[in-house]
């Protein structure tokens, strides 16, 4: 390796989540659309070059935001554990709770809920909602059908209908004018509507 790369590479790391930190704080706040890329750099502290180099479009540093905010939600459920038949369901169910409180925070609302849609398009929005959320749920999903916990059926369909609910639920609460009775109210349901697979 010659001399100074690692060091270069650590200082572009470096300046890489200065920028997504800086306009991950920018974007909760005021949204995308009321960002500039100028205010970015001054918080960022770094050039506008920089930012040029690591991301030519705005956009492109919006989705590294989103990745790091899906990363951060799906970390703070955790990993699952091995434990009985019936615990992986049981605890996911648990964690669609814990999702509604992190969707009735303002940078989720912000960043995955409302201008994830609009910066990225529906499409990729959902895929990217699916590559994040799907595997959990139809982890979940084995787990709960294996337990006799959920009637035996095909586990992708019915962990994609799941998703589809949550992310309603979630997008919900987002836009509601009185967002904590919302979040009660669609847990009720979400609960409602999970115990109704036995």
């Amino acid at each position: 390796m010659p001399k100074g790369t690692g060091i270069k590479k650590t200082r572009a790391g470096e300046t890489r989540a200065a920028l997504v930190g800086a306009a991950r704080r920018l974007f909760a706040q005021k949204g995308f659309h009321a960002t500039g890329t100028p205010e970015i750099v001054a918080h960022a502290g770094v050039t506008r070059g920089a930012l040029q180099h690591h991301f030519p479009r705005k956009e492109d540093l919006f989705l590294a935001v989103f990745d790091e905010v899906e990363r951060d939600m799906t970390e703070s459920a955790g990993s699952p554990q091995p434990t009985e038949p019936g615990a992986e369901w049981l605890r996911f169910k648990t964690n669609v709770a814990k999702f509604l409180d992190a969707a009735s925070t303002p940078e989720v609302q912000r960043i995955i809920l409302i201008d994830g849609p609009a910066v990225l398009g529906w499409t990729e929005w959902r895929r990217l909602e699916a590559f994040y959320g799907l595997g959990i749920i139809e982890r979940a999903v084995i787990d709960g059908i294996g337990a006799g916990q959920i009637r035996d059926q095909p586990s992708r369909s019915l962990a994609h209908l799941i998703l589809s609910i949550i992310d309603e639920a979630a997008l919900l609460v987002a836009n509601a004018e009185e967002p904590e009775k919302a979040r009660q109210d669609a847990s009720v349901a979400l609960q409602t509507l999970l115990a109704s697979l036995k």
